[in-house]
């Protein structure tokens, strides 16, 4: 037999096993435009072996995908990225990284169904690639941080500007990340978990 073959179906690594102490899990959604890090960042944070969906780009997406501004990237996500992370003993956040092109929004749906909340990842070289991502997120009710993902070619530009260019509520957390690094990630995450806890205390002070 193949050792490749057998190597690929032994089951699960004892440090991807889900601790017995977990009471509550959060479904969270990295969105973005194409080549923003979506795979980065689940890849940085997450605590078991993430699930990629990356493929090599062809000359089927030549004058289909826009990829200005990452012109040097070779591969791409064609379904979704999947990660975990344990913010406690308790509580723990399963990440879906949603594909970048328009031609593959149709996964979309059900990648945001039982959604809590989502980080949209922005490159300022490509804020336009923005709008519609985070349009899809209004439409369906689904709260959202915003996190200008920091890449080294990339203009930078006062947060407050963004946020105009970008016409964000003051009411949503802009925040700057670097997908790379595991602890900004983890940040970007425990900001939106922040503001999903505090929109929820919000309407409950509201019901009342």
């Amino acid at each position: 037999m193949d050792s490749r073959i057998s190597d690929a179906v032994v089951g699960p690594r004892i440090e991807d096993t889900l601790p017995a102490s977990v009471t509550t899990a959060v479904k969270l959604v990295i969105v973005g435009g194409f080549g923003v890090g979506k795979t980065t960042l689940v890849g940085s944070v997450s605590e078991i072996r993430p699930l990629t969906t990356e493929e090599t780009m062809t000359q089927a997406g030549v004058g289909v995908d826009d990829i200005a501004g990452v012109e040097r990237k070779t591969e791409t996500t064609v379904a979704m990225d999947f990660g975990r992370i344990s913010l406690s003993d308790e509580l723990v956040l399963y990440l879906f990284g949603t594909p970048g092109q328009q031609r593959f929004w149709f996964l979309w749906n059900g990648l945001f169904e039982g959604a809590l909340g989502a980080v949209v990842l922005v490159d300022t070289r490509r804020l336009e690639d923005s709008f519609d991502v985070m349009g899809r997120l209004e439409e369906r009710g689904v709260p959202f941080i915003v996190a200008i993902n920091a890449f080294p070619d990339a203009p930078s530009y006062p947060l407050a500007e963004i946020r105009e260019a970008l016409d964000v509520p003051e009411t949503v957390p802009m925040i700057d990340c670097d997908a790379r690094s595991r602890n900004s990630s983890r940040d970007a995450l425990l900001t939106l978990v922040r503001y999903l806890h505090a929109l929820t205390t919000t309407t409950t002070t509201e019901s009342w």
